[in-house]
Order: structure tokens, then sequence, then C-alpha cells
């Protein structure tokens, strides 16, 4: 069965950028590629990703600067309401509005694998609020930045199921039950 799962990091006090979208905070961090809940193996159960388009702006820039190719092979959907260039070589599919029938044809494309909404938070919301989001896997970094892009910016409750340490990171894995009222 595919899953949507929401997988980021996050500072102690809730943010996954910083109030300049600079996620310089992450890349100081030590996390063991290989250990307990790491994006390598994440990305291997992954046929299809959602990102935000202020996610997008970010990883275009990055490339620009390091000269990096793009490193999904799956197809990604941008929700986004401007035009926004794309990345050579890269399946980058635009789209806006509701969250539903992008999900119903990410699903399609994934092909039995599972989903990553890689970010942001709001748009993670978009899916939990559509009922799209079945688990929540946060990094917790040992840092705080005091304001920024909040992590999850929605009141939900979740179920922790699975907990471990990965270098500097906290790392948690939640279901998401469903809207707190």
């Amino acid at each position: 069965m595919t899953r949507t799962t929401y997988y980021t990091a996050s500072t102690l006090d809730g943010f996954i950028a910083d109030e300049h979208d600079s996620l310089d905070w992450l890349f100081v961090q030590h996390i063991d590629e290989d250990g307990p809940m790491s994006y390598g193996a994440f990305i291997e159960t992954i046929g299809a990703l959602a990102m935000g388009a202020t996610t997008y702006e970010w990883v275009r820039a990055h490339l620009a600067r390091t000269g990096e190719g793009w490193s999904y092979q799956q197809p990604t959907w941008v929700f986004t309401h401007r035009e926004l260039p794309t990345i050579e070589g890269a399946d980058v599919r635009f789209t806006a509005g509701d969250v539903r029938p992008v999900h119903a044809e990410m699903a399609a494309a994934a092909d039995g694998r599972d989903l990553w909404v890689v970010g942001g938070g709001d748009l993670a919301g978009q899916f939990a609020e559509a009922g799209l989001l079945d688990e929540v896997c946060v990094q917790l970094a040992p840092v705080t930045l005091g304001a920024g892009r909040p992590v999850f910016p929605r009141r939900f409750d979740l179920r922790l199921t699975e907990l471990a340490r990965n270098g500097d990171f906290a790392c948690a894995r939640y279901d998401v039950v469903g809207p707190r009222t």
C-alpha cells in the first residue's frame, strides 16, 4: 500500500528553515548516512515527490551554487501559483490548487512505492488536512533559530511509532492521527 510521508529535519524549536529560507543550520550537524531513519534507506522506498515552491527554489539555487545536478530519479510535483524555471534533467511537473487530484497522479506514477512530501510544512499540512498524509518523520537537530518556517503549521494529533538517535539528531516517526479539535 502506498504511504505518504513528510520526511524532514527540524531545529529543536520547530523550524525547517530560518526566516531567510536558509538551511545552513542543517549542514553543520553530524548524521550517520547509514544510521537509523537515514535518508538513503528512506529514498529507496519513494516513487514520487511533492515539493512546495519555496523548497524547489531553494534546491534550484543550491544546485546553481554547487554545480550539482538534480538528484531525484522520481517524478516531482511542485506546488506553485507562479511560473518557475525548470531544472535540466529533472522530471518536474508544476501544479497549483487542491492536493487531492495531484496525490492520485503521484500514487499512479509511484507504481506501488511511497510518496514523499519534501517540504514545506504548509504543503505537508495541506496533505494532512485532505486526509492524505500517513506519517511524519522528523530528524530533530540540536540547534534553535528563534524564527523561521515551522515544521508543521497545523493543529494535528500524531502518534509516536519509532524513536532513535542518529549522530546529533533525535529521529522520530509519527503516524498522523487527525486534526486536533
